[in-house]
């Protein structure tokens, strides 16, 4: 995979992405909206800034106030690799994102998710 392509999409393109999965599986945008926020710190103003601004990944995550002490909990594959061993620090931020939209989409608690 082309990591430089990921990071240049931009996040406001992959965001609806996420809700449409979720949301075919009974699930909710607030649900989608509260793993962001607990993966990066954004709240509902910054974020919303970010899909308004078209953000790319790499500068999302850059700008990101805070990546939540407990990524490391985040285990598993996604995307044919586990995420606990992708050593770009960039692309693993975002496979986290996928992996735990993934799992909202399977069905998981949110208390599970947002490894508490």
């Amino acid at each position: 995979m082309d990591n430089q392509r990921v990071y240049k999409m931009s996040f406001a393109t992959v965001y609806p992405l996420y809700i449409k999965k979720v949301e075919r599986k009974g699930r909710t945008k607030e649900e989608v909206d509260a793993i962001i926020f607990w993966l990066t710190g954004y709240n509902k103003k910054t974020l919303q800034q970010h899909i308004d601004k078209k953000t790319d990944f790499e500068t999302f995550f850059a700008q990101a106030p805070q990546l939540n002490p407990n990524v490391s909990k985040i285990t598993g594959v996604i995307c044919g690799y586990r995420v606990e061993e992708i050593e770009d620090k960039l692309m693993q931020k975002v496979r986290y994102l996928d992996k735990l939209v993934d799992e909202l989409a399977k069905g998981k608690t949110m208390e599970k998710i947002l490894r508490k």
